[in-house]
């Protein structure tokens, strides 16, 4: 290097040319560049420089401005083929001969920074540069041509989220789907999300944290998500569509049905057939009947909708039913495990139609206890479609018309007492229903009316009869136990208040039921065997169920074994217990919500249980929408005892609720708010 040189080095990163001035130490040099600003330089840092020493820093301009006319990088390829075929590498002279047929300096520079700068047709080796193999150049334009479109992909998807922002309409293209689906599971799963950096990488983007929070209100911004998506719904594994193949396949069997394998069905269209259900139920999948034998006595009929004579084993309907295991019922709606075309139609028993269905005829003793029993494939005719509170109305009033509704209900009675003697644990503990529609929430408390005891124990009846047939066959189906639990003394339970709070307390005690192919003892119903077949529209073991005893009337091989059966209840049980996980979290929220829009409202509550009474943390249940939450008190109380709480915080997305104990000022007969919660569950 000497003084007049002109040079190249990178500032920054980017090239910046300059003029040498002057030694700066033993090895450095000062060089002056185009803006007159100084810098030292080790030789090493240079990466061009002239062979003549006749520059000037205001030369530099107009040098730049002439090389830069002549750095085309389309020419790289023209030269990069001729070199190839020659075999012949390049440095910045030569290929300002082969490209512009003069070797000029500012020719040179352009030759220079062309070949620095490509990252293509050519690889330096020391002062030198080789043409790249042919496949080499083709793999690299593949992944710069890749790089382009992500590129581009990715500000599309910027500009149509703006848009979207800012209220104007627009179609989501194809290549916008992984990043929408990236923040989505952020939003579903945080720190545990798949596809983090993709997600993190839209949301700083937008000047967004990169947090679950953030990517959910991004999501609902966009109109993508509801301000209320359920995202217990969406972390699960429930199917929430059909496939539009099995909705063909519906529209097939709706107009082509199959051949029914029952061919010798037991007429029962001259009983009176009862459907009894909740007015909103669409899904009729029992119906009930009362026949007077010669000898005078009652033969209890219970029919079961038989969706299986619309179902081969393994067909397309029976492997999606499979693979969804169970009808979820949310606040919103329901996610069925049939198509509804099927479910409501010709797999209910639909009033004034006749039906198929799976029948059993029950004689029971003056006690309760199964006297005899058969079962058949039928065909039945719905004859009235009540609900429960049509049925309380006919028993209340004694109506004369319907006096097979008095004698079932008058069975069920007796039933349960036998049950009862058997060792059944009743446990009346109030349930909820929370319903949802156009935003409107309902939260009311479910009596326990006689009309739901009679069916309850009207379908209970019906799986002892499915298991004992299916033991006394040795037959495969899914059989549910219960083990026997560990309740509290009879001296211990004394000491709590007769009630919810004794109920809470053995409802604490119970196991959670089992399924399996041998028959085995249900705690809580007090059956030494029982095999629920009463939901095969809703639930796929009970499904299960009906092919097996199906198969068997009709003299023909099981469709499934012992083995099939083991695997299919072990999986469907599985998938049942998320259902019901996600049916829960989603009553909650809404409950949760419900509480949040009424706060300013006072709840008459009752402490049900202790949570860890150390820290005066307690259960109470709200009375009149039968909701439990987690409320802690700072004063001494007593289980049983009723109080007036208010909703003081709450946050159903987060699943936070803090409540206030309202208590009446007895000088001033003003009401004091104190005792608050904030707990998580």
């Amino acid at each position: 290097m000497e003084k007049g040189k002109l040079i190249e080095f990178k500032y920054q990163g980017a090239p910046r040319l300059a003029v040498v001035d002057r030694p700066d130490g033993k090895k450095n040099w000062v060089v002056i560049d185009e803006q007159g600003q100084s810098h030292s330089l080790h030789p090493r840092q240079v990466t061009f420089q002239s062979s003549q020493a006749s520059y000037a820093p205001e030369d530099l301009g107009q040098f730049r401005a002439e090389a830069e006319a002549f750095i085309d990088p389309s020419s790289l390829e023209v030269a990069w083929e001729l070199l190839s075929e020659l075999g012949e590498a390049a440095d910045p002279v030569s290929l300002a001969q082969l490209l512009f047929s003069d070797q000029q300096l500012p020719l040179c520079y352009a030759a220079h920074r062309l070949l620095s700068e490509d990252k293509i047709y050519f690889k330096q080796k020391g002062d030198r540069y080789e043409p790249r193999p042919a496949s080499q150049v083709e793999e690299i334009q593949h992944q710069l041509n890749r790089e382009a479109q992500r590129l581009q992909e990715w500000q599309g998807f910027l500009d149509r989220v703006q848009q979207v922002l800012a209220g104007e309409p627009l179609e989501w293209q194809k290549s916008d789907r992984p990043r929408l689906e990236a923040v989505e599971r952020l939003a579903l799963f945080g720190e545990e999300a798949s596809q983090r950096a993709l997600a993190t990488e839209t949301l700083e983007a937008l000047e967004r944290s990169a947090t679950a929070e953030s990517a959910f209100q991004l999501l609902v911004d966009l109109g993508l998500w509801s301000v209320h998506e359920n995202l217990a719904l969406k972390r699960s594994q429930i199917p929430t569509q059909f496939p539009e193949k099995i909705l063909a396949m519906v529209e097939q069997r709706l107009s082509n049905p199959p051949s029914d394998p029952d061919i010798e069905r037991l007429e029962l269209t001259h009983l009176k057939v009862y459907t009894i259900d909740d007015e909103s139920t669409c899904e009729i999948d029992d119906g009930l009947s009362l026949e007077i034998l010669a000898n005078g006595q009652h033969k209890i009929w219970v029919h079961i909708a038989d969706p299986t004579r619309w179902l081969i084993p393994g067909d397309e309907l029976e492997l999606e039913a499979r693979r969804r295991c169970t009808t979820v019922y949310l606040p919103t709606g329901m996610v069925p495990m049939f198509p509804s075309e099927l479910a409501t139609g010709p797999m209910s028993l639909v009033q004034g139609q006749t039906c198929c269905a799976l029948s059993f005829g029950i004689c029971l003793s003056e006690a309760g206890e199964v006297e005899s029993y058969d079962i058949h494939t039928s065909l039945i005719k719905p004859t009235y479609r009540l609900t429960y509170e049509d049925v309380d109305e006919i028993l209340d009033l004694g109506v004369e018309a319907e006096p097979e509704i008095t004698a079932i209900a008058q069975w069920a009675k007796v039933r349960q007492a036998w049950r009862q003697s058997q060792g059944a644990i009743n446990i009346n503990m109030p349930e909820s229903s929370v319903k949802v529609r156009d935003d409107d929430i309902s939260v009311e408390v479910l009596d326990i009316s006689l009309a739901r005891q009679l069916v309850a124990e009207m379908m209970i009846l019906a799986g002892e009869v499915a298991a004992r047939y299916g033991e006394a066959h040795n037959l495969a189906m899914p059989f549910r136990s219960q083990p026997q639990p560990e309740l509290p003394s009879e001296q211990e339970l004394l000491q709590l208040p007769y009630g919810w709070v004794r109920d809470c307390a053995l409802r604490r005690c119970m196991p959670r039921s089992e399924m399996g192919t041998t028959p085995a003892r249900h705690a809580t119903l007090g059956l030494d065997r029982y095999s629920q077949v009463t939901s095969p529209i809703r639930r796929y073991t009970d499904l299960l169920a009906h092919f097996q005893l199906k198969a068997h009337l009709r003299g023909e091989p099981l469709p499934f074994s012992t083995m099939e059966i083991t695997e299919l209840t072990q999986g469907a049980s599985t998938a049942a217990y998320e259902a019901v996980l996600v049916e829960r979290q989603t009553k909650r929220y809404w409950s949760l919500e419900y509480l949040r829009r009424r706060s300013d409202e006072v709840w008459p509550a009752m402490l049900l249980r202790w949570l860890r009474e150390h820290e005066g943390l307690g259960l109470v249940i709200l009375e009149d929408l039968g909701v439990e939450l987690p409320m802690r008190f700072d004063r001494p109380a007593d289980l049983g005892e009723h109080l007036q709480v208010r909703v003081a915080y709450v946050n159903p997305r987060e699943d936070v609720i803090h409540l206030s104990e309202v208590i009446e000022a007895s000088s001033a007969g003003e009401s004091a708010a104190s005792t608050s919660s904030a707990l998580q569950l």
